[in-house]
């Protein structure tokens, strides 16, 4: 019990000054980018305003990482535009529920555990990928501006890169984008605002299950998007938790935060919300304006609806070039400027994943294509590496009449070959005996190398004796191999 309680202290209550402010910067910076993702998806803007709210206040009590945001995203986003286009926005709040559901189905399987696979060269690569589409994604609001936005924008990074040698008592970011509205409003510039990018709600969301027919043919219809949903959604929430792990240089619950996650999609679907997941650059604003505990990820959706649905008016008036600022900030701090470095000192083979996730994601502005190409290298590279350590020493015994093989290293798919070619099946000799008590065998192409010298050996009449198999290499050599079964040698022949 005391346990319980020290964990909801920490979690709630050990940073609220910090939380709240960072919760009141991260929820300013989200209802413009809500609204423009609400727009790549097709979708009225409340659909994502709503749908930010929902998932970041649910998150905070269900996810697995502290001080972690989530909300509606733009990769999220790209996935539903053909389905709102073709079926509507109730089929897609039906893909939204379904998609809470899988998350919840791959939480409950543990599949936050897949992790581990992912290389660290890969998230380096899925960082600076993001910074780079956090930055491009800035770019529509700087160009054919006037010098006005120019020098706004300037004056926002000023501000942000140089509060805090005046004060660290409040987030940079706040300061700037209250200065910066303030400045709009007292010379009446004539510049893009947050009101320019949609109109906001005025009203609360209202529970309300989506109106769609529950049969077969709608399942057929939502499945495909669901899916992909929710894969791309647990893949980002996944390696930003990551992400802020390090920067917090604390652990989360993967598998807690596939399902809460899953809940969190569930609840936007029944508000009306599209679906979401964590977002990098959300994270890192809040990370870098001082929140840690959940309870900056619940304030961050509570005062954007609040803002939004009762003092819309003023929100509206939020100049872009200071959200501009903040975004451009983020970019900076969330690129691993040290992986630029690191290039010339880091094995080729982690250089190459590295850049190629990033150039995969950025030219597809699909996360989950550029991940899935940097693990599929990481892996490739991985098998080479180790299939080459295998090494097959020779030594001969009895006048010559016995060959000894010691075997040392991995076998598999990526060594067979190797394995295979380190015996002389022509040189006659008598009797044979490979040893394998320094090896292992780990899959079924492994087990036919074996197969595959032992009988070429007898078919040369060679005796041949295998000693030394571990037990998990024997269990797959009772359940595949066939270099002891009768006939063997006459089906090599074959």
């Amino acid at each position: 019990m005391k346990t319980s309680y020290s964990t909801i202290r920490q979690d709630w209550l050990s940073n609220v000054r910090g939380d709240l402010l960072a919760g009141l910067v991260v929820a300013l910076a989200l209802i413009p980018e809500a609204i423009a993702f609400s727009i790549i998806a097709g979708v009225d803007p409340k659909v994502g305003l709503y749908a930010s709210f929902c998932i970041a206040v649910v998150i905070a009590f269900t996810g697995g990482r502290p001080g972690m945001i989530s909300a509606a995203t733009g990769a999220m986003a790209l996935v539903m535009v053909l389905l709102v286009k073709d079926h509507g926005l109730q089929y897609l709040l039906a893909a939204t529920v379904l998609t809470g559901v899988l998350q919840i189905v791959a939480g409950l399987l543990k599949l936050g555990a897949l992790m581990r696979f992912v290389s660290r060269s890969v998230i380096t690569g899925f960082v600076n990928a993001l910074a780079i589409l956090i930055f491009l994604a800035q770019l529509p609001e700087l160009t054919n501006v006037s010098s006005v936005v120019y020098a706004m924008t300037a004056a926002g990074l000023v501000i942000i890169y140089g509060f805090p040698y005046i004060t660290k008592a409040l987030p940079s970011p706040l300061i700037t984008i209250v200065v910066l509205t303030g400045v709009a409003m007292a010379l009446k510039l004539d510049i893009r605002t947050v009101g320019d990018m949609g109109e906001l709600p005025d009203s609360l969301p209202i529970f309300l299950l989506p109106d769609v027919p529950l049969n077969l043919e709608t399942l057929k219809i939502i499945f495909p998007y669901a899916v992909t949903l929710a894969t791309v959604g647990l893949l980002e929430s996944m390696m930003t938790a990551s992400i802020v792990d390090e920067l917090t240089d604390t652990n989360s619950n993967k598998n807690r935060e596939c399902v809460g996650q899953g809940i969190a999609n569930i609840a936007s679907g029944c508000i009306g919300g599209m679906a979401g997941c964590a977002m990098i650059g959300q994270s890192v604003i809040n990370v870098k304006s001082g929140g840690r505990g959940r309870l900056s990820t619940l304030s961050a959706g509570v005062f954007l609806l609040l803002m939004v649905v009762f003092i819309g008016d003023w929100v509206a008036r939020i100049p872009m070039a200071a959200l501009v600022a903040v975004m451009i900030m983020v970019s900076i701090g969330t690129f691993s400027w040290s992986s630029i470095r690191n290039l010339r000192e880091h094995p080729p083979t982690s250089s190459i994943v590295m850049i190629a996730t990033v150039i995969v994601t950025v030219s597809t502005h699909d996360l989950a294509k550029g991940v899935f190409v940097g693990v599929l290298l990481s892996g490739i590279f991985f098998a080479h590496k180790v299939g080459r350590v295998l090494r097959i020493d020779r030594s001969s015994d009895d006048e010559g009449r016995l060959r000894i093989y010691s075997v040392v290293g991995q076998v598999f798919f990526a060594s067979s070959e190797t394995f295979i070619a380190a015996f002389d099946f022509k040189q006659a000799v008598q009797r044979v005996r490979i040893d394998v008590s320094r090896a292992h065998f780990w899959d079924i192409t492994a087990v036919a190398a074996l197969d595959k010298v032992v009988l070429k050996f007898k078919r040369e009449g060679t005796e041949v004796e295998v000693l030394g198999l571990d037990e998990a290499s024997t269990t797959m050599m009772d359940r595949f191999a066939i270099h002891d079964k009768p006939g063997a040698v006459e089906q090599l022949m074959h």
